[in-house]
């Protein structure tokens, strides 16, 4: 027997494709069970309603969403330098095959309005990702509404280059978040 945890991942992991590839509202509880090879009823037990399946596989996203962002943090040298790390990011994953932009967005545009808890999950992994880019504004010393300034950067971005299939929607924002870095620790300092 399947281990409950192995199942489980392997439901999200096939909600998301799908999800991702076609849109929540156009994919099946049935396909998500035939691309997960779980029985109908196995589905339901780990997930009570599409929604809850929904918030679960944003959950996973937001969790490979903070470990790409961070990763790619980690790998810049200075504050400056970790801030101008998430386009780059953005540039690399906007040129993956299969990019529709972002999960996030994409949910809640189908589903904001009519689903409370995936308009939570979407509203949560923004204001996580907001509070990631103030604490690295914070340590280049910039003021606190540089942080909101980068994040619209980064989430028009995505936007921008899932609507026009256009990957140098990154490299536009990191010359605008350079622009706006020098210029706010320039004013601060």
């Amino acid at each position: 027997m399947d281990d409950e945890r192995d199942v489980r991942r392997r439901v999200i992991e096939a909600a998301d494709r799908l999800f991702y590839a076609q849109g929540i509202q156009a994919v099946g509880m049935d396909a998500i069970r035939s691309e997960a090879r779980v029985s109908l009823k196995r589905l339901y037990s780990l997930f009570a309603s599409k929604d809850d399946l929904v918030a679960a596989v944003l959950a996973d996203r937001s969790r490979q969403w903070d470990a790409g962002i961070s990763a790619a943090a980690a790998s810049a040298e200075g504050p400056r330098e970790r801030l101008l790390a998430i386009y780059d990011f953005l540039g690399t994953w906007f040129r993956e095959d299969g990019f529709r932009g972002c999960a996030f967005i994409n949910s809640f545009g189908e589903l904001g309005g009519v689903s409370p808890q995936v308009a939570e999950a979407v509203r949560e992994q923004k204001a996580s990702f907001r509070r990631y880019v103030d604490d690295l504004v914070a340590e280049a010393g910039g003021p606190p509404a540089l942080g909101a300034q980068l994040a619209i950067l980064a989430e028009g971005a995505q936007t921008t280059a899932a609507i026009s299939g256009d990957t140098t929607a990154a490299a536009d924002a990191r010359t605008a978040a350079e622009t706006l870095i020098t210029t706010a620790l320039a004013t601060s300092g």
